[in-house]
């Protein structure tokens, strides 16, 4: 029986890694599942409350920066809601096109919603100012992901720590 709690801790891991990069799995929230249920399968001797604490913190910040830096990235150059929108979709769209898609798709769909939203108010588009909402909006939401990323490492390396401490 523990083998196999073991062996859902290790997918929840995989897949909470995963889902740090791709925007269909809430992927801090596995983690923390994933350590918990090892903290847990332990009957909490090795990790305690105060380090499960930190780490419970720690995926609500992962949601925050999400957020802000997506938003940040396309506030800085004046990005419509749109824009975020596009982003957004094209994230979630680029899933279909693999890794390249994962990266391409949110520039396009922000670059898209953009020019969309630029229509809407003055039946013309300035291309050049949709292109720096597409990328402040892309560099946002990469930016976000490499910060998740590293806090998915820092949850695992802190329950490491406790684990073997």
């Amino acid at each position: 029986m523990t083998t196999w709690l073991w062996l859902l801790v290790a997918l929840l891991l995989l897949a909470g890694l995963a889902g740090t990069i791709l925007p269909a799995l809430p992927g801090t929230p596995l983690i923390f599942a994933g350590l918990f249920l090892a903290a847990w399968i332990d009957g909490f001797q090795k990790v305690g409350w105060f380090p499960l604490t930190i780490l419970g913190i720690l995926t609500v910040l992962s949601f925050a920066i999400d957020f802000v830096a997506t938003s940040l990235g396309a506030k800085r150059v004046g990005a419509s809601k749109e824009a975020i929108i596009g982003a957004a979709l094209g994230t979630v769209a680029g899933l279909l096109f693999g890794l390249i898609g994962v990266f391409v798709a949110p520039f396009v769909g922000a670059v898209a919603g953009e020019l969309v939203s630029q229509w809407r108010k003055s039946q013309s588009a300035d291309q050049k100012q949709a292109l720096k909402a597409g990328l402040a909006t892309w560099l946002g939401i990469l930016l976000g992901t490499a910060t998740k990323l590293a806090l998915a490492f820092t949850m695992i390396g802190i329950f490491a720590i406790a684990y073997l401490i």
